[in-house]
């Protein structure tokens, strides 16, 4: 995803956009919309590439019901029923267009119009659009009623009416499956495509146009897996813990019974995980070491994880995880899903420096950059100062293949009932552009008083 617009949503207004890239930090006060827009970037996956309607009350992003997520001034005043979000991206690897792409790449759009279905918001308008090509699925309300149609500067046809819809499928689950859709009514069927508007008959280099775009968009690689998303605080430690069913959660629950599982089945991938772990505890001076400590020899025997720190050349003891200072505990969850082979290729993190000394902060600030940097795309909601002071100075000094162009600071501001997004970048000397006059007010204010002006 390389941008996001938004419209009626939550504090969210006016219709605005703001830029991701690789690397996103989310900065601002409380309470102005950093958490919604995460949940709204979660939502859009859904709807696009999971072919799922989105639940806005999922953790760790609890949105509420339709009233409480469509923009308040909207309502009040009758102005709208629906709100709006959308986001381009491309159909190769993320940063392709930016550094060249391929011929084969082709830069789309995908817009969402959701509506009210009782207390939960559906979407009722789904569209992809590409040049001048656009395809679009609507649903109405109440009804089992669906439309597919597609259009070019040429005209617009109809594709699917409600006819062609089996009865026995949910209406709203039938959500973007345009390249299904489009193979059962021209094919299957035998189905045409109707005109609309005056329309002339569809031609054949707009069909073939048509079926490449749903395909390459349809292959793409992160369709299927859907992103990472960490809860503010995250899970407790416990002094020891019994083998459960792994099953992925924000708080990070999961994380003890991962390391343990692999670390009994799948030695390689441990040593990997734990060389990271370590490197980064070391950075960090979290800690040196950590293992895990198996109560017995069957699988299903208690365990606990250890770290353990070195000091003046010697190595200290091992300390179970619920000894030591909470950030370890804190972090551990973060960094697990960070270093996974399997790793979702879109990671949203919320505050993931709580509980962490300042040094800790910088070396996630670098860690960061570093995975961004592979290929993967981080959205950080941070109020972490040395976060962001780090990953600027990473991209000045060269340290990682992250050029200014892959870091996106989005500063989120309350205007009245509304919120704008700031879209900052960064040069080459680590200086943030764009900055506006707001921006890191209060922390001039103290500086003043501190030194007594």
């Amino acid at each position: 995803m390389h941008k996001i617009t938004l419209k009626n949503f939550r504090c969210f207004g006016e219709e605005q956009s703001a830029r991701l890239s690789r690397l996103t930090l989310l900065v601002g006060d409380n309470s102005t919309g950093k958490t919604s827009f995460m949940a709204m970037i979660r939502a859009l996956w859904d709807v696009a590439y999971l072919y799922r309607i989105p639940d806005f009350k999922e953790a760790p992003c609890d949105l509420g019901s339709f009233e409480e997520i469509i923009h308040g001034e909207g309502t009040r005043n009758g102005k709208s029923d629906t709100f709006e979000a959308s986001f381009c991206s491309t159909t190769g690897r993320f940063g392709e267009s930016t550094n060249g792409g391929t011929h084969a790449d082709k830069t789309y759009s995908f817009e969402v119009t959701f509506a009210r279905d009782g207390t939960i918001p559906v979407p009722v308008l789904r569209r992809l659009v590409s040049e001048d090509l656009w395809i679009e699925e609507l649903t109405e309300i109440g009804s089992r009623n669906l439309e597919l149609r597609i259009g070019t500067n040429k005209g617009s046809w109809s594709v699917l009416s409600e006819s062609d819809v089996d009865n026995s499928l949910d209406i709203h689950n039938r959500i973007y499956p345009l390249m299904h859709s489009l193979a059962f009514a021209a094919v299957e069927n035998g189905k045409k495509f109707t005109p609309l508007d005056g329309s002339s008959e569809i031609g054949k280099k707009d069909l073939e146009r048509i079926y490449s775009l749903c395909s390459q968009v349809l292959r793409n690689p992160v369709s299927g897996h859907g992103p990472y998303v960490s809860a503010p605080v995250r899970t407790k430690p416990r002094r020891t813990y019994d083998p459960a069913q792994i099953s992925s959660d924000p708080e990070g629950n999961h994380v003890p019974m991962y390391l343990a599982n692999i670390y009994a089945r799948h030695k390689a991938v441990w040593e990997t995980i734990k060389n990271k772990l370590e490197k980064f505890g070391q950075d960090s001076g979290l800690f040196d070491e950590i293992r895990v400590k198996h109560f017995g020899h069957a699988l299903g025997s208690p365990f606990q994880l250890q770290v353990r720190k070195f000091g003046s050349g010697r190595k200290g003891p091992w300390r179970n995880l619920i000894d030591v200072g909470y950030g370890v505990s804190q972090v551990l969850p973060v960094l697990t899903e960070l270093f996974r082979e399997d790793k979702a290729p879109l990671i949203l993190l919320q505050q993931p420096e709580l509980h962490l000394h300042p040094s800790a902060q910088a070396a996630l600030g670098s860690l960061f950059c570093q995975i961004a940097a592979q290929g993967s795309q981080l959205v950080v909601e941070t109020h972490g100062d040395y976060i962001l002071d780090r990953v600027r100075m990473e991209v000045r000094d060269n340290n990682v293949l992250l050029k200014p162009e892959d870091v996106s600071i989005l500063f989120f501001e309350r205007v009245a009932q509304n919120v704008h997004i700031h879209c900052l970048r960064i040069d080459e000397e680590g200086n943030i552009l764009d900055v506006p006059i707001h921006y890191r007010r209060f922390f001039t204010e103290e500086t003043r008083r501190s030194v007594g002006f």
